[in-house]
């Protein structure tokens, strides 16, 4: 687990950095597609929300959710990410709702910095890399 400090800004950088923006959720979105079809399905998104354990948990303390009400949460932002209705979420789709929801983290968060201890799980965390990048371009301002 690291520790980093972050803000709306930092986020929002990271989201206008279009080319390390697109690279990142390009990666993320080859790692969720399981079959390689280019496309994901209801069942690779679920996959990927259950592996973040958004939902299962309260401020790191499990909690049960009825299997009915998952599987009605999951399909509801499976539809938010599937704009054409069409069953499957393309790369565009991912794309235009993650950078929808990174910036609302952004909205969220504010100016006010805060600290964030996040899962070491690579570069598959887009905070991480939001704070990465902030911290490259210091270090490359400063030399």
């Amino acid at each position: 687990m690291g520790v980093v400090v972050i803000d709306g800004s930092t986020v929002r950088d990271f989201v206008n950095d279009e080319e390390q923006f697109k690279k990142s959720v390009d990666e993320r979105f080859a790692a969720l597609d399981l079959n390689h079809d280019g496309v994901l399905s209801k069942s690779e998104l679920r996959k990927a929300f259950e592996s973040m354990r958004l939902i299962e948990t309260h401020f790191g303390v499990d909690v049960s959710t009825p299997p009915d009400q998952l599987t009605q949460l999951y399909d509801s932002i499976f539809d938010k990410f599937d704009l054409d209705s069409s069953g499957t979420i393309d790369l565009d789709e991912f794309r235009s709702e993650m950078k929808k929801i990174m910036l609302a983290i952004a909205d969220g968060l504010g100016s006010c910095p805060i600290q964030m201890a996040l899962e070491e799980d690579g570069d598959q965390n887009f905070l991480k890399q939001a704070a990465d990048l902030e911290a490259s371009k210091l270090a490359h301002g400063s030399s």
